[in-house]
């Protein structure tokens, strides 16, 4: 197995992922930019970052935060400039820092130029370098009706859109602004590569999280979705458009052409991918097309946002469903050459404290400790999401009003709740609107967004903090700030040793020491159906010693049995040795002990 387990320094390393317009404003106008995130750098370093993530930061009309790219080539003057990109680069490999650019290549925005080109004329050069399709029409009333009933992922419409100028439909699988590439084109995708890619990678840029990776390939004639809701006219089409049959040999092409050549590092968005061995396809270290990728395993517990509100709580998982969540992304590395990540938190999720932790004001750092601890002690590379490492928490409903939610996910969330009662009386309606700003508070992807408090005594909690020095004019932020910046934010943190932060720095710290016991051994699963206490034993392919991680999820204190050497897999009966190796309560104690509240401990177990 070791020989399998090849060790590479993005295993081992920390990613720090940025969304500029909420990360640092540098020059007041209430939008965070490149010089802010310069100005940062050093921050990020005694994170101990290896590498800055930058959510898209390319020209853009900003209907969906950038992900409808305009011109891959340029940066959304807001933003800053290319220029600023050159120095953000170069600053940060100064401080051995690497940085990896959002790969958004399944679509564009419908302002980019070729997409201009592509709808002017169906005699177009460029007309196949999108889905394009004649209407279909109602034998009936001869109604024009969309080639097939694909309903759009933003929202309950259609996924094809309707263009006068040519009279036919253009395929987008997100916003009508987003449409889709036809990567059937083999110019289209030599277009990308250059344009997305290499214009970048030439630039020092030193890979990609790559945007809904496994999409690109449509299934051919673009058939029907399955009905799965007789009572909509557009059904999902999730089944037919990840995963297509084209899929990996576009990756491969990808990893061939550019990104070897570059010495490029991967990560991919894989959604929809239940099956571990076809994950396994496209993270094989044989098969030569993704380092790495986010499966949504664990985040997506729970999770009701994208898909049809219930009327059942909020929160609606137990902590066994959350470690099986755990457990089939660990093991999805064990006995092979494949790799996995470990992330609790990204642009797209809600405040992990809030989510699987506890808010409130008394268990919020515990929380946010325990959640650390947690992920410091699973292997594969981690990813870190900006505010993250302060123990941010969603913002309470009570502070933070339903007009403040700016995301395009949750505005259709509440225009669908609308919708769906419009007919209804204003009682009925109301109790479900505030049902469904219950779920975008425990979900939604604008508490991700909120800017970064930098300082609790700045205003607007120190996001426009550089301005402010330079005497410049502060402009409130985009996003309304967070109501708890001045108790959540970095100066408060940055010299408490008791802080949220300087926990995230040492137990990093800590993961880095002990690379072999937490990063690259594998992970077993113990007491999977208790749910107070979650337990697992990491089993490193290179050492005798074991590490056990006892972490108590609930608010009350719990009594823990040790477990047996059988249990973790020695001899049975053979005696062993538990040495404290780290806890979130600090202090030293006994496996065999009750737990205080959200606390956790890892132990080196010797034999």
């Amino acid at each position: 197995m070791a020989s399998l387990r090849t060790k590479k320094w993005w295993k081992s390393a920390v990613v720090y992922q940025i969304y500029p317009a909420s990360f640092c404003d540098s020059n007041g106008d209430g939008i965070g930019d490149i010089p802010g995130i310069v100005s940062k750098l050093d921050y990020i370093q005694s994170l101990g970052a290896d590498v800055i993530w930058l959510s898209p930061m390319y020209d853009s009309p900003q209907v969906d935060m950038g992900y409808d790219i305009s011109n891959y080539e340029d940066v959304y003057a807001p933003y800053g400039t290319l220029v600023d990109m050159d120095t953000l680069v170069r600053e940060a490999h100064a401080r051995g820092i690497r940085v990896m650019l959002d790969l958004v290549i399944n679509h564009t925005s419908d302002q980019h130029r070729w997409f201009h080109e592509s709808r002017s004329s169906k005699d177009s050069e460029k007309r196949d370098w999108y889905i394009w399709r004649p209407a279909q029409h109602d034998p009936v009333t001869g109604e024009r009706r969309p080639p097939n009933n694909w309903r759009s992922f933003f929202g309950n419409g259609s996924a094809w859109a309707w263009d006068e100028t040519t009279q036919e439909y253009y395929l987008h699988l997100f916003s009508a602004e987003q449409p889709d590439l036809n990567w059937e084109n083999e110019s289209a995708r030599k277009a990308i590569y250059a344009s997305a890619m290499t214009f970048w990678l030439e630039r020092g840029v030193d890979g990609f999280r790559v945007d809904v990776v496994n999409t690109y390939s449509k299934p051919p004639g673009l058939p029907d979705a399955p009905v799965a809701d007789p009572d909509q006219p557009y059904q999902s089409p999730a089944a037919l458009v990840f995963n297509g049959p084209r899929m990996h040999e576009f990756l491969k092409e990808i990893n061939s052409q550019i990104l070897t050549p570059h010495n490029a590092i991967t990560v991919g968005e894989l959604s929809m991918t239940p099956d571990p061995e076809h994950v396994r396809r496209y993270v094989s270290a044989a098969a030569k097309e993704l380092d790495m990728v986010f499966q949504f395993d664990v985040v997506m517990v729970g999770h009701t946002l994208f898909g049809p509100l219930s009327d059942g709580p909020v929160r609606n998982f137990t902590l066994p469903e959350f470690k099986r969540a755990v457990k089939a992304t660990q093991t999805l590395i064990t006995g092979n050459d494949a790799w996995t990540t470990v992330f609790l938190e990204n642009h797209d999720q809600a405040r992990s404290v809030s989510r699987f932790g506890n808010d409130s004001p008394e268990y919020r750092v515990a929380s946010a400790r325990l959640l650390a601890l947690l992920q410091a002690c699973l292997s594969g590379t981690q990813y870190i999401y900006q505010g993250q490492e302060i123990g941010l928490v969603n913002a309470a409903k009570e502070t933070y009003p339903l007009d403040n939610y700016l995301d395009i996910v949750s505005k259709r969330v509440i225009e669908g709740v609308q919708a769906a009662h419009a007919n209804n009386s204003p009682g009925v309606r109301e109790k479900a609107l505030d049902h469904a700003f219950d779920v975008l508070q425990y979900t939604a992807r604008d508490h991700s967004r909120i800017p970064v408090p930098w300082d609790g005594t700045g205003l607007y909690g120190g996001f426009s903090e550089a301005a402010g020095l330079s005497g410049l004019p502060i402009s409130e932020p985009w996003m309304k700030p967070h109501p708890l910046a001045g108790e959540i934010n970095v100066a408060s943190q940055i010299d408490d040793p008791e802080s949220v932060l300087s926990f995230w720095k040492r137990i990093q710290a800590l993961r880095r020491a002990h690379l072999d016991l937490l990063v690259y051994s594998d992970f077993r699963a113990l007491q999977e159906d208790d749910f107070d206490i979650m337990m697992f034993v990491k089993d490193p392919v290179e050492s005798d010693d074991k590490v056990l991680v006892v972490l108590n999820f609930s608010t009350k204190e719990v009594a823990v049995q040790a477990p047996t050497a059988k249990d973790l897999g020695f001899t049975d009966m053979v005696p062993v040795q538990f040495e404290l190796l780290a806890s979130t309560h600090e202090k030293d104690a006994t496996v065999h002990d009750v737990y205080a509240p959200l606390e956790g401990r890892v132990y080196v177990v010797k034999a």
